[in-house]
């Protein structure tokens, strides 16, 4: 058996210093006298969010969380004028919601540039409130067609859609300003009002006056103006533009509630009051 040559200390029956073998198998080596420690736990520093927490009190644990900003923008108004497409109606008396949306977009550099929905439109502001302007190529008869669906698109409530189109019952020139109401016989009304589903829209109505004489009403809504009704039209357009920014500026009901004056020129007397809807 191999071994190791070990010097033993004085024992019975051995020597002292004898040297003997013993087998590697029996050694035993010393234990050292001290165990080496455990490492110590290591401490983090609280994040600041843990921190926050640990200092917060029952009340402010329990707060419901904060609301979404709110959105302080004005809302958009969508107006929209009445008329036929084409050269053919182009100055006709039944197209005047047209030339009204022309007024309003030269006035305010909005370009009715874009088809949207069957609508010639421009985007643009009025008074600080985002507007959009249309004229829908849809026919007189079938406005409603273009307006729902733009309303629609752009999230705009039936109460800030503003029409503007042409009225037989007022004297020529005549303008009415109204904050919600009934069709009064107007097709392009009535279509508007039956897709919106809404008698809560308002409206500008422009006088046309009546037909002379037997004259047919149809052929009279399509005939175009003549140079000094043309004339006197003009002048009552850019009174229209005045409502508009102060329904933009103001808020319908103020312009409702200020449109009740006389205005007078050296070419008409103009009348612009609110009556109540049909």
């Amino acid at each position: 058996m191999q071994g190791i040559l070990v010097q033993l200390p004085h024992h019975r029956g051995v020597a002292a210093g004898a040297m003997v073998r013993r087998p590697v198998g029996f050694m035993r080596l010393p234990l050292p006298s001290v165990l080496p420690l455990r490492p110590a736990a290591i401490s983090l520093p609280l994040s600041p969010r843990c921190a926050s927490s640990s200092s917060s009190s029952p009340a402010e644990d329990s707060a419901a969380p904060a609301s979404p900003p709110v959105d302080k923008r004005p809302s958009p108004w969508l107006f929209v004028g009445l008329g036929n497409p084409g050269t053919k109606y182009q100055g006709t008396r039944h197209n005047v919601g047209f030339d009204m949306i022309d007024a309003i977009a030269q006035a305010e550099g909005i370009s009715l540039s874009t088809i949207q929905f069957k609508a010639l439109v421009g985007k643009g502001q009025i008074g600080g409130s985002p507007v959009l302007l249309a004229k829908p190529q849809t026919y007189m008869n079938l406005s409603g067609e273009s307006v729902k669906p733009l309303a629609s698109y752009y999230k705009i409530p039936a109460e800030r859609v503003f029409t503007i189109y042409d009225d037989l019952d007022l004297e020529f020139a005549v303008m009415r300003l109204l904050p919600k109401g009934g069709h009064g016989g107007h097709n392009g009304m009535r279509s508007i009002i039956q897709h919106l589903n809404s008698r809560d829209t308002a409206r500008l109505r422009i006088g046309i006056g009546r037909p002379p004489g037997q004259m047919d009403t149809q052929a009279y809504v399509l005939q175009k103006f003549s140079a000094s009704e043309r004339q006197e039209l003009d002048f009552a357009l850019d009174r229209g533009v005045e409502a508009i920014r102060l329904v933009t500026s103001e808020g319908l009901d103020k312009a409702v509630s200020t449109w009740n004056q006389v205005r007078k020129s050296k070419l008409s007397k103009m009348r612009y009051s609110n009556i109540e809807a049909n």
